[in-house]
C-alpha cells in the first residue's frame, strides 16, 4: 500500500475516533472551556496528528494513546464533577474584582489581572464607566460578569408592572421542502391547513419552502427558496475584480 493510501486509511481513523470520543465527552461549549481543558484538547489533537502523519511507526500506539488520554479527560471530568475540592484546584473559581463598587485590589494581583485587562472586558459587556458598576466577576474561563448598579439597569417589564405576552418556542413544520409530520401532530394541524397556509402567502406547493416555523402564538414563519428581493442589500465593501 503506498503512503498516500496509508495517510488517507489512517485519517480517516483519526477522524472516526475523535469524533466518537468527542461525543462520548460530552457538550462543552468553547466559551467555556478552561485552560487546562484547552490543553488536553490540543494534546488529543497532536496524537491525532501523529496518528495520521508519522509513518515511520506503527498506527496502533498512537491509537491506543488517544484511547489513554481521552479516558484520563473523561476520569478529571467524574472527578471535579463529584469531588469539589478537585474542581476548585483544576478549574479554578470565580472571583470578584469589583464588589460595592470598588476594585478589590488584591485579588487583582493574585489573579495577575491587570486594570487594562479589566476595563478591556467591561467595553466587551457594553460598559465603559466603572462608576456604573456594582459587581464584576471573573468567571473560571476568564469571562467577565457584570452587575450594573440599580439606578444604570435597564427598565424592565416587571418595573413597570407589565407582563408581556408568552413566547417559548417555535416548533419547525418543514424542513428543505419536507413536512415534518410528527411536528405538525403536535401541534394538531392536518396537511390541508399547512397547504392553505402557504398557499395564502403565494406558493404553490409544500416543496417550495426553505422553512416554516409554527409559533406558541399560532403565527406561522414561512420562508421559501426562490425570495424575489427588488433591492439587495449588500454590506460587503468587495465588489469583485473589476
Amino acid at each position: 500500500m503506498n503512503e498516500a493510501a496509508v495517510v488517507a486509511v489512517r485519517s480517516i481513523i483519526a477522524f472516526g475516533s475523535l469524533l466518537i470520543f468527542a461525543r462520548f465527552l460530552g457538550k462543552q461549549q468553547v466559551s467555556q472551556i478552561t485552560f487546562f481543558d484547552y490543553i488536553l484538547g490540543i494534546t488529543i489533537g497532536s496524537i491525532a496528528a501523529n496518528l495520521t502523519t508519522d509513518l515511520t511507526s506503527e498506527a496502533w500506539p498512537h491509537w491506543i494513546g488517544l484511547i489513554t488520554w481521552t479516558f484520563m479527560v473523561l476520569i478529571l471530568q467524574v472527578v471535579t464533577l463529584k469531588w469539589r475540592k478537585a474542581s476548585v484546584y483544576l478549574d479554578g473559581e470565580p472571583a470578584i474584582v469589583i464588589m460595592n463598587g470598588k476594585i478589590m485590589d488584591g485579588v487583582m494581583k493574585k489573579l495577575r489581572y491587570r486594570i487594562s485587562d479589566l476595563q478591556e472586558q467591561l467595553r466587551e459587556k457594553g460598559v465603559f464607566n466603572l462608576a456604573e458598576i456594582e459587581y464584576a466577576i471573573i468567571e473560571k474561563d476568564g469571562q467577565i460578569s457584570v452587575l450594573k448598579k440599580s439606578e444604570y439597569m435597564p427598565l424592565t417589564a416587571e418595573d413597570v408592572h407589565l407582563k408581556p405576552a408568552y413566547k417559548g418556542l417555535g416548533t419547525e413544520l418543514i424542513y428543505d421542502g419536507v413536512i415534518i409530520e410528527n411536528n405538525l401532530q403536535a401541534v394538531k394541524h392536518t396537511k390541508n391547513w399547512l397547504e392553505d397556509k402557504v398557499r395564502e402567502q403565494g406558493y404553490q406547493k409544500t416543496s417550495d419552502i426553505f422553512l416554516a416555523i409554527l409559533d406558541p402564538s399560532g403565527s406561522l414563519f414561512i420562508d421559501g427558496y426562490h425570495d424575489d428581493f427588488q433591492h439587495f442589500t449588500d454590506i460587503s465593501d468587495y465588489k469583485g475584480l473589476q
